[in-house]
């Protein structure tokens, strides 16, 4: 009668074996490995494309003199598709100018508009996001630019499908700031 430990000494010093046999046992875990670095690589990729076009967005418009419209606005969404290599349907951008009042210690929305699927924001909208919006002094406006992406993963891989939503604030840098239309009051 043989002990495990005898018959576990022998299997581990056995070199017989057959190539094909170990292929069928590695091949598939060598796969799926490799779909799950590109899938993992993908989708960092796809949100470190979306936040740089999101700065890139916020930086363009933050230099603005001149009153932005709504072909602006639709200027920067076919951009923001091309430089994030996705579809224009499948990518959305929010483009929102908010005001600091010290006085009532409140955020202030002067304008907002969006190309894609997303609502605008109004000032209640504004002021649940007052956590991530920045300490700014009386009378400062930031330019908030939100980008978002349906995202869905080249291969299954534990990754699901979702959106991907990006945050940016820009102060406007040569002008005190960026009106939609005209530069009236409430522009």
């Amino acid at each position: 009668m043989m002990n495990l430990s005898s018959f576990l000494r022998r299997f581990r010093d056995n070199e017989r074996g057959s190539i094909a046999l170990e292929c069928v046992l590695v091949i598939p875990m060598l796969m799926w490995a490799y779909l799950s670095m590109y899938s993992f690589f993908h989708a960092y990729r796809t949100h470190a494309l979306n936040i740089k076009t999101a700065y890139a967005i916020g930086d363009a418009i933050s230099r603005e003199t001149n009153p932005v419209d709504m072909a602006y606005i639709n200027g920067m969404h076919q951009m923001a598709a091309y430089m994030s290599w996705t579809q224009p349907s499948d990518f959305a951008i929010r483009v929102t100018s908010v005001k600091y009042d010290a006085d009532e210690d409140t955020y202030e929305r002067d304008w907002s508009h969006v190309k894609g699927w997303v609502p605008a924001l109004d000032n209640a909208a504004v002021e649940q996001l007052r956590s991530r919006l920045p300490v700014m002094p009386d009378g400062e406006r930031v330019v908030l630019v939100e980008t978002f992406e349906k995202y869905d993963p080249p291969f299954d891989m534990g990754l699901s499908d979702h959106e991907i939503h990006n945050f940016v604030f820009t102060r406007p840098r040569y002008a005190p700031r960026v009106c939609f239309n005209e530069c009236g009051a409430g522009a």
